[in-house]
């Protein structure tokens, strides 16, 4: 890429910057209540431990609320937010119209927005998600190992690349309908039982987590965080990277191939 077009992304980049950054209190008000489902959650485990004790397949009750503490931090930093329906508005109102006359890719625009608004909304939520921490602090181990940092931050950055394609990908189906809203949230549903939201996965049966190991959802939130709790090691750490890098290349291409024939539908109908 010449360096007049990443000028052209990092321009596009600092205008989502501040675009975004008007909205910062709603970013802030939607971590503080996002964090009332933790509060439930605390509270359903404690239940759960209390009744059957010692553990559940290697987490104990301090374990679990970690699980979940990396839970609200990772979604916080690659979860994309409200960029479908930007997208869909884009397509659906014309306004790509203006984009197809300048040498610039659509995908690369979105995912220049998409990292400002990462950053963004991780400026803003991190202090309530700090004092989250601090205050279970008692439960927080830290790896020893500095790979183990290494490996999680790359599976982190493959997962909020996966997501943002997933994401872009869906709202590429506004070409085609006016309305997205029900196959997305169909999407983000799953998404949310088989991504390590609702529960960790590999608390499941073996037969079904084996099964999980290579769908996508996995990869968006749960692998990052399971490495980072030493919860894959070794070579089943290796097979996780290379899935989702697998995964990774998938959505990219898919992502690619929905723009262009939506976008041969868009013209075809005098878009």
């Amino acid at each position: 890429m010449s360096t007049g077009k990443i000028e052209k992304y990092v321009s596009v980049f600092n205008i989502g910057l501040q675009n975004t950054f008007v909205y910062r209190w709603n970013y802030f008000l939607r971590a503080l209540f996002g964090l009332i489902p933790l509060a439930g959650t605390v509270f359903l485990w404690a239940a759960v431990f209390k009744e059957r004790g010692g553990e559940l397949h290697g987490y104990d009750y301090g374990s679990m609320i970690y699980y979940y503490l990396l839970i609200i931090l990772v979604s916080n930093l690659v979860t994309p937010t409200e960029d479908e329906w930007q997208i869909a508005a884009d397509i659906r109102e014309g306004q790509i119209n203006a984009l197809l006359t300048k040498p610039m890719s659509y995908l690369a625009y979105r995912f220049s927005i998409f990292l400002s608004g990462r950053l963004v909304y991780t400026f803003v939520t991190l202090p309530p998600i700090a004092l989250i921490f601090i205050y279970f602090r008692d439960y927080i181990v830290l790896p020893t190992d500095p790979m183990i940092y290494l490996l999680a931050t790359v599976s982190m950055l493959m997962a909020a690349f996966i997501q943002f394609f997933i994401t872009y990908s869906l709202a590429m189906m506004a070409f085609w309908i006016l309305e997205i809203s029900t196959i997305v949230f169909i999407v983000y549903s799953f998404e949310y039982f088989l991504g390590g939201q609702m529960f960790p996965i590999d608390i499941m049966p073996p037969a079904i987590y084996a099964v999980m190991k290579w769908l996508p959802f996995y990869y968006e939130l749960f692998a990052p965080i399971a490495i980072f709790l030493g919860r894959i090691q070794g070579a089943a750490l290796a097979q996780a990277l290379a899935i989702q890098t697998g995964w990774l290349l998938l959505t990219w291409a898919w992502a690619n191939f929905m723009w262009k024939r939506g976008l041969g539908h868009y013209q075809a109908v005098g878009g």
